[in-house]
């Protein structure tokens, strides 16, 4: 259980921390890519859904066992966000700067899938039931 709640705690707070300043920063998205006040329902809706999963990382990671099906959709937004990128740069409409920039949740959605596995192998061992019993 340390290394599921360790991983969705660390995941929850870098989270944070890189979203955080994309509020005061719109102007320097803005220089290299159309500027976020032509569509900022998209950019500020992003960055509302991102940030609400980060708080989920963290409630997850407050219990991994009892969250334990909330990693799945967490697990998908990771992949979802890598294969995205990933098609956008097969497409060529990204370059390969941009799409590296996906590494970091690749990280994180095999650290969450190994969380999962690590997760559910402590819920079915008897030793862990009977601790938690005592």
């Amino acid at each position: 259980m340390r290394f599921a709640r360790a991983v969705f705690i660390l995941a929850g707070v870098w989270g944070i921390v890189v979203l955080t300043p994309l509020y005061f920063l719109v102007d320097l998205t803005g220089r290299a890519y159309a500027a976020p006040v032509d569509y900022p329902q998209f950019f500020y809706g992003f960055l509302s859904v991102a940030m609400a999963w980060q708080f989920a990382f963290l409630v997850i990671g407050s219990s991994p066992a009892r969250f334990r099906p909330m990693m799945i959709p967490g697990i998908l937004e990771k992949l979802g966000h890598v294969a995205g990128v990933a098609v956008l740069y097969g497409q060529g409409r990204l370059t390969i700067a941009d799409a590296a920039a996906a590494g970091p949740d690749l990280l994180l959605a095999m650290l969450f899938i190994a969380a999962f596995a690590v997760t559910r192998a402590l819920q079915n061992d008897p030793r862990v039931q009977v601790r938690a019993a005592q």
